[in-house]
């Protein structure tokens, strides 16, 4: 379609070329014609009418050319609008052919590439891969379930620390507190805060008292009644 093209262009540069020179022509035996007119008007204008008649045949002579001249440049026009028509034709023809053209090497190309993803594809094992990760996964796991055991160990540990030394905290306020009991106390003395019991029969005493004082409450309301 390219060696068409090209020979419909060099057609239509020659077929331009030659209406260029048929108009060339044209316009030179057109201005011919009207010369030799304006020379008959001359020569009969000074009484010289056989040198008028004379300018009148070369004047006939030209515009006879000229419309033969326009007469095939009319037609030439006609040749050179057809073939640039053509032309254009062909060539709006070859860039689509050319637009289809990458348009399908494009998708063979897309096929082609989905062709080895796919064929990739099947030759990848899956229950290998998968079987890949599981235990990629079940280390992972275990590692981790190690962190944690290590970071329980050395928490305890911690805790084991501090406890042993709230301990002897404790030891030592028992140990300070006997010291203080045994250098304060007196013979016979209780520590201090600490008070003797009454004896029983007091107790027994001042219990009958306080019943004895609510027995005679009640039955000085039950005389006002």
């Amino acid at each position: 379609m390219n060696n068409d093209l090209i020979k419909m262009r060099q057609a239509t540069a020659q077929v331009l070329a030659s209406q260029k020179q048929l108009e060339n022509k044209y316009k030179a035996a057109q201005q011919a014609s009207e010369d030799w007119y304006r020379r008959a008007q001359l020569a009969l204008g000074k009484g010289d009418e056989d040198l008028a008649r004379e300018a009148l045949k070369r004047r006939k002579a030209y515009a006879d050319n000229a419309s033969a001249l326009k007469a095939q440049l009319d037609q030439q026009k006609g040749v050179v609008e057809n073939l640039v028509s053509n032309t254009r034709l062909l060539e709006s023809k070859i860039q689509e052919a050319k637009s289809k053209k990458d348009t399908l090497k494009a998708r063979a190309q897309s096929a082609k590439t989905a062709t080895k993803v796919s064929e990739m594809l099947g030759n990848v094992n899956t229950s290998s891969a998968l079987s890949a990760f599981e235990r990629m996964e079940e280390k992972v796991l275990t590692m981790e379930s190690q962190a944690d055991a290590l970071n329980q160990l050395t928490s305890d540990e911690l805790e084991g620390k501090f406890a042993m030394l709230e301990t002897s905290s404790v030891d030592d306020d028992l140990a300070s507190l006997k010291r203080e009991l045994t250098g304060s106390s007196k013979k016979g003395e209780l520590p201090p805060g600490r008070t003797t019991v009454a004896s029983s029969s007091s107790t027994l005493q001042f219990q009958d008292s306080e019943i004895e004082k609510e027995l005679n409450e009640l039955r000085r309301r039950a005389n006002d009644f």
